[in-house]
């Protein structure tokens, strides 16, 4: 999506004003022109996989379809408010780990959502889901707010009208899928990027915690991913290998590529989805990370390791020309030179024409 826009005022004066006396001289006509600039979060790492913070912005050669184009503004992200997103899978498969979850996710939201003087605070929201998408806490830069909805997670049943009431999502808590069961991966990840992230500035990450299968999403996979494009939003997959199903979220696509798998799918299906690779596509595509959680990778070691890129991201912003913001997908190819033995994580691309 193109995001945050400049606009550049130019006077326009009429070849009469000299003539004109200075008391009768109207104020000069005002042409204003609206820029569109596309934000993209960058992180690098060296060879041996460590977080690289001493770039400039003369080190990064940026192409768009192919084609170069120039860097109009660098910085670093770390100052900029965080807009910090947690979708919590509350399906059978995974409710083993949810104290687990629990305990780290309240250590991140204490350690991630500050309110430093001089900027506006952070702020965090809180969803679940399962055969349905459940927002338990809004928007909100109150900790104990975000401690309270946590404590929430995992009750597929109480009455949360009055929540959704106040924020407004009425698309939240609507149910789908198959009646009993269902994991709407999905839909979380789009209403959480259309509804909660869209419209907000500065930093944005949302982060998934499940076994990455979907059984049924009214959304698809690319739907849920062009979404969190379009709001500029990285998204992080916290992988938890639960108890398998013996069945999936049956496609009637193939996998890769940017059609993704519809949700839905149904029993009976022969095909078996691999969740994992699904979570490596969001989270790469969107400029994200996916962790697997094991006996050394906890939820609490791979919280760190998000907040610290978190906390280490450069910020590049361009004026695509014409062709570049045209309608439709544009890929994004961001390198650095070839002696400098560096990798780079970002989005992938950007949806023009909006």
């Amino acid at each position: 999506m193109l995001g945050t826009s400049f606009l550049w005022t130019a006077h326009l004066l009429h070849a009469q004003q000299a003539a004109t006396a200075p008391s009768q001289v109207p104020p000069p006509p005002t042409l204003t022109v609206q820029v569109p600039l596309v934000n993209l979060p960058v992180i690098v790492r060296n060879k041996n996989g460590a977080l690289v913070t001493t770039l400039n912005k003369e080190d990064f050669a940026l192409a768009v379809d192919g084609r170069q184009q120039p860097i109009r503004y660098f910085d670093r992200d770390n100052n900029l408010p965080l807009t910090l997103g947690l979708l919590v899978d509350v399906s059978g498969s995974v409710r083993s780990a949810l104290d687990e979850e629990r305990t780290a996710s309240e250590a991140f939201l204490d350690q991630m959502v500050t309110s430093p003087s001089g900027r506006p605070p952070d702020q965090a929201f809180l969803i679940q889901f399962a055969r349905q998408v459940d927002l338990l806490q809004d928007r909100t830069p109150s900790v104990p707010k975000l401690r309270a909805a946590l404590q929430m997670v995992g009750d597929e049943h109480r009455d949360d009208s009055q929540n959704r009431d106040r924020s407004g999502y009425g698309g939240y808590g609507h149910g789908r899928g198959f009646r009993g069961g269902g994991t709407t991966l999905y839909d979380a990840v789009y209403l959480g990027s259309t509804d909660l992230m869209q419209k907000q500035q500065g930093r944005k990450a949302i982060i998934v915690l499940t076994d990455g299968e979907d059984r049924g999403s009214m959304e698809t996979m690319h739907n849920a991913i062009a979404a969190a494009q379009r709001a500029e939003t990285v998204v992080y997959a916290i992988y938890f290998k639960g108890e398998q199903h013996g069945y999936g979220g049956f496609g009637r696509g193939g996998f890769g590529g940017r059609g993704g798998f519809p949700g839905g799918g149904g029993r009976g299906g022969e095909q078996h989805i691999d969740g994992r690779k699904i979570l490596e596509q969001i989270s790469q595509e969107t400029g994200g990370r996916m962790f697997e959680v094991s006996g050394k990778e906890t939820f609490s070691a791979i919280y760190s390791q998000i907040g610290e890129e978190l906390r280490s991201q450069y910020r590049l912003g361009y004026s695509p020309d014409a062709k570049a913001a045209s309608a439709g997908f544009h890929r994004i190819d961001l390198t650095l030179p070839r002696g400098k033995k560096l990798s780079i994580q970002t989005r992938d691309g950007y949806y023009g024409g909006e």
